[in-house]
């Protein structure tokens, strides 16, 4: 007998489901590996990317929409989280009750409640709109994920940086969609970057994140989209 819910996913669900995964395993490995977990968000990132593709070629289902935020959470909320606090302590070495240890601890935390809450009020107001407002949890975690593969490993840095993007995920800045041939292009970049984290002197993961930091300052002023 086949599980009831199993046969109500299609194609573009097993890719979100997929997407959960990684988030999973990105997490688990983080501590004895965090170039590896890097490398695992950014896979899932790509595959939430490829979900939306397949839905618009083969049809999606009525889930479909709520697994990918649910996987987002896993992926992008909690993942880049874990693999924070794992560089932040050297994979748990750092005291908890030192500084660092307190701050790897209560800024992580704040960034998957913030990913949960701007991925709630996404599907409730703005899942069919070009934009939304504060910046796409998908960004957020592939910004911490490819600046550590491109060589920002100072835990106070990395630190500094996810407590900006948690206020960003839920601040009143609205960030447009990407267009699909920038889609595309950024796409491309995940692959190479976890595919060849360290050929020519990390270029792959430098171009990724100078990307992504470009689109996170500037596309609330100069990237628009009529539609």
């Amino acid at each position: 007998m086949q599980p009831r819910f199993l046969g109500e996913l299609g194609l573009a669900d097993a890719v979100t489901v997929a997407n959960a995964a990684l988030g999973f395993v990105a997490a688990a490995v983080a501590p004895a590996d965090p170039a590896l977990g890097a490398r695992l968000i950014l896979l899932a990132a790509i595959a939430d990317g490829l979900d939306g593709v397949v839905a618009r070629a083969r049809g999606g289902t009525p889930v479909g929409e709520h697994l990918d935020s649910l996987a987002d959470v896993a992926s992008f909320g909690v993942a880049p989280a874990v693999f924070v606090h794992a560089v932040a302590t050297d994979g748990g070495a750092i005291p908890l009750d030192s500084s660092l240890g307190i701050a790897a601890a209560v800024i992580p935390a704040g960034f998957v409640a913030m990913a949960v809450v701007r991925l709630g009020f996404y599907m409730l107001y703005d899942r069919e709109a070009p934009e939304t407002d504060g910046v796409q949890t998908t960004l957020a975690g592939t910004i911490l994920a490819v600046a550590y593969l491109a060589g920002v490993a100072e835990p106070t840095v990395l630190l500094a940086a996810t407590a900006l993007l948690t206020y960003l995920m839920v601040a009143s800045i609205t960030y447009p969609e990407l267009y699909a041939r920038d889609a595309i292009v950024l796409g491309g970049l995940q692959a190479l970057a976890v595919a060849l984290p360290a050929a020519l002197r990390r270029v792959f993961p430098r171009a990724l994140l100078l990307f992504a930091v470009a689109y996170l300052v500037l596309a609330p002023f100069i990237y628009w989209r009529d539609t």
